[in-house]
């Protein structure tokens, strides 16, 4: 029982030739305008195949159903959104607190451009959202900001640790997606951001006084 969620989303097999990336990369496409324009319930694998431009058969060789194909582009955002975030919280060239700074304003911009598809893909989730990849991303993501807040709070107890990196990773998605539901010029994105930023660093720097 535990192994049919990833045999539900799992992808049927992995283009090896140009041309079937291409027609993987023409499905994705058309999935992502289908999913914005119709929304999760009306998301279906015909409605895929027809806006793509190709036959079901054609898109049932790469993915088994609907879900797979949710979850894969739920997968590649989260990969996405992964490496920026590594990226920039490995930058040593920067202090640990600047590099905070860029990431909050990078993923909240991040949050608004890409809100449409996000918000339909969160409708989705029921589809996907209990798969043991889906937990992986999710203890990716965990791990990356413990990583992070050993560099920052390296006198500190682990628990002390373990707490701000998911008080910060949690609201930051929380207010993220939040803030994003609603269009916002660039200007109410960075002050928005800033505002935030502004109140990580400064629970931060109050630990680093205890």
């Amino acid at each position: 029982m535990a192994d049919r969620p990833t045999a539900r989303i799992s992808s049927r097999k992995q283009p090896k030739q140009a041309r079937s990336a291409d027609l993987v990369a023409a499905i994705l496409d058309a999935a992502v305008q289908v999913l914005t324009r119709e929304g999760a319930r009306r998301f279906t694998t015909a409605r895929v195949a027809e806006r793509a431009g190709v036959s079901i058969g054609s898109l049932y060789q790469y993915f088994p159903n609907k879900a797979a194909i949710l979850f894969r582009l739920q997968s590649d955002e989260w990969s996405q959104t992964s490496r920026m975030m590594r990226r920039i919280l490995d930058d040593a060239d920067r202090p640990p607190l600047d590099r905070l700074r860029v990431l909050v304003r990078a993923f909240i911009r991040s949050e608004c451009e890409e809100a449409a598809v996000r918000i339909a893909l969160g409708d989705a989730a029921p589809l996907y959202r209990d798969a043991p990849e889906a937990r992986r991303a999710k203890e990716g993501a965990e791990r990356m900001f413990q990583d992070f807040m050993r560099e920052v709070l390296p006198g500190h107890a682990e628990a002390t640790r373990d707490l701000a990196a998911d008080l910060i990773r949690t609201t930051l998605s929380e207010v993220g997606r939040r803030f994003s539901e609603t269009p916002r010029s660039g200007d109410e994105i960075d002050s928005y951001a800033e505002a935030v930023a502004d109140m990580f660093c400064a629970y931060l720097d109050s630990l680093k006084r205890r």
